[in-house]
C-alpha cells in the first residue's frame, strides 16, 4: 500500500529515520561509556522499546506506572520511575511491580519516602531510589548543599536503598538560542558534579548519576560524572527540537499526514488534522522560537496558524501551489503529544506503508479497578 492511499489524518512513523535515530544515540553512549536508559513517555510502545533494547539500551525511564508495567511485560531488567508517588493505590501498584523487576523510584521528600517505606516493609521488599537534584528548574528536587543531609535522613528507612542522583534540565526547552542550550548543558554538568562530590564526601557515593534531555544529550554523553542518560524525544524529534538546533527536518520520524479540504480565501487553507492529532503545544516551558502549531514539510510559505479539534488553519505567505485534495506532512511541535493522541503509528518506509505499531502504554489502568 502506498502512503498516498491512506485515509487522513494519520500518524506516520518513518522507520528508516527512527532506526537511524536509535542507532545514533546508542552509538554516542557507547563511545562515551554511558548507560542509555531512554525516557519511554515519548513513544509509549513496547515494539519501539524492544528496538531500543536490541540496540543496547540497559534500562528505561518512565513517566507513568502504565509504562513501567508495559516494560515489565517486555522483560526489561532495570526501570526507573521519574517521579515520587504519594497515593496509596499508586504505591501498592509500584510495590507489586517491584516484586517483578528492579524498579527504581526518584524521591525528593521524606514524607513521600516514609509512605513508600511503610508499604515496602509490609510487603517485605526493598525499593532502590535516586534523589532528584534541583538544577535550577525548580520543579522537583533537592538543591546541592542539602543532599547529604537528606540521604542521611532517609537512611533510617530500612526498606529503601540509596542508588544515586537524577536530574532533568527542563529549562533548556525555554532556550531561545543555541548558546542558551549550551548554557543549560553546562549547568547540568556542573550541578551533577557538585552533587556527586557532596554525597561521596559524606559517605554516600552515588552508583547512578543520571540526567536526560534530548537537547543536552551530546554534552552529557561526554561528561565525566553523568553515567546514565535519559533522552526521550530523540526517537522522533519534532519542531521544538529543530528550533533548539538539536535536529533537522530530515531527523524527524513522526509526522501527521493530512489532506487539504478547503480554500476559503486566497491566503488561507484548511486541512483535516487539528489539535487531536497535533496538540496545542508551542513549547512547554516558554519557547519563543516556535511559529504556529507544526512545521509543514516542503512548504516554507505555509504556517499552521490555528487548530480546532479536527481542523487546522493554514496561512500562506507569498505564493503556493497548494490546492484542495493535496496531502501534506506536518512535523508536530511536540511529537510526544501527538504520540499520546493515537492508538497506533502507521509505519512507512519511503512511500510504502509497512505496518501498524501499537501505542500500548497510553491506557489509563484505573479502569481495571472500577470495571
Amino acid at each position: 500500500m502506498k502512503k498516498q492511499e491512506l485515509q487522513t489524518p494519520a500518524i506516520l512513523l518513518d522507520m528508516d529515520i527512527l532506526e537511524r535515530n536509535i542507532r545514533t544515540y546508542q552509538e554516542a553512549c557507547n563511545r562515551g561509556g554511558k548507560s542509555l536508559w531512554p525516557m519511554i513517555k515519548t513513544h509509549k510502545s513496547a515494539e519501539l522499546a524492544k528496538m531500543q533494547l536490541d540496540a543496547g539500551a540497559e534500562g528505561f525511564l518512565c513517566g507513568t506506572l502504565d509504562e513501567c508495567e508495559m516494560l515489565c511485560r517486555l522483560g526489561a531488567k532495570r526501570i526507573m520511575y521519574a517521579y515520587p508517588t504519594a497515593n496509596p493505590a499508586n504505591i501498592r501498584r509500584f510495590i507489586a511491580l517491584e516484586k517483578q523487576t528492579e524498579l527504581i523510584i526518584r524521591l525528593d521528600s521524606y514524607e513521600a519516602a516514609a509512605l513508600l517505606q511503610a508499604e515496602a516493609e509490609k510487603e517485605g521488599v526493598t525499593v532502590p531510589y535516586t534523589v532528584i537534584v534541583d538544577m535550577g528548574f525548580h520543579r522537583f528536587g533537592i538543591l546541592p548543599g542539602s543532599l547529604a543531609v537528606f540521604v542521611q535522613k532517609l537512611s533510617a528507612l530500612k526498606n529503601l536503598k540509596f542508588l544515586g542522583i537524577s536530574t532533568h534540565p527542563g529549562q533548556v526547552y525555554g532556550a531561545a538560542s543555541r548558546a542558551e542550550v549550551e548554557a543549560a548543558a553546562k549547568l547540568e554538568r556542573d550541578t551533577m558534579k557538585a552533587a556527586a562530590a557532596e554525597l561521596a564526601a559524606a559517605g554516600f557515593p552515588p552508583e547512578i548519576v543520571s540526567s536526560g534531555s534530548t537537547p543536552t544529550f551530546l554534552s552529557a554523553a561526554e561528561d565525566d560524572t553523568i553515567n546514565t542518560l535519559h533522552p526521550g524525544n530523540y526517537t522522533f524529534f519534532d519542531a521544538i527540537q529543530i528550533a533548539l538546533g538539536s535536529a533537522m527536518e530530515k531527523d524527524c520520524a513522526l509526522r501527521v499526514f493530512a489532506t487539504i479540504i478547503a480554500h476559503p480565501s486566497a491566503d488561507r487553507f484548511l486541512c483535516d488534522a487539528g489539535s487531536k492529532c497535533l496538540g496545542l503545544d508551542q513549547g512547554a516551558h516558554g519557547s519563543t522560537s516556535i511559529k504556529g502549531y507544526g512545521r509543514i514539510v516542503g512548504h516554507p510559505e505555509l504556517t499552521l496558524a490555528g487548530l480546532s479539534e479536527e481542523v487546522g488553519k493554514i496561512l500562506v505567505s507569498g505564493t503556493t501551489d497548494l490546492k484542495i485534495g493535496d496531502t501534506i506532512e506536518i512535523i508536530p511541535n511536540h511529537s510526544c503529544s501527538s504520540a499520546n493522541n493515537t492508538s497506533f503509528y502507521t509505519a512507512v518506509r519511503g512511500d510504502e506503508v509497512v505496518g501498524a505499531i501499537p501505542v500500548d502504554a497510553r491506557e489509563n489502568s484505573i479502569h481495571r479497578e472500577i470495571g
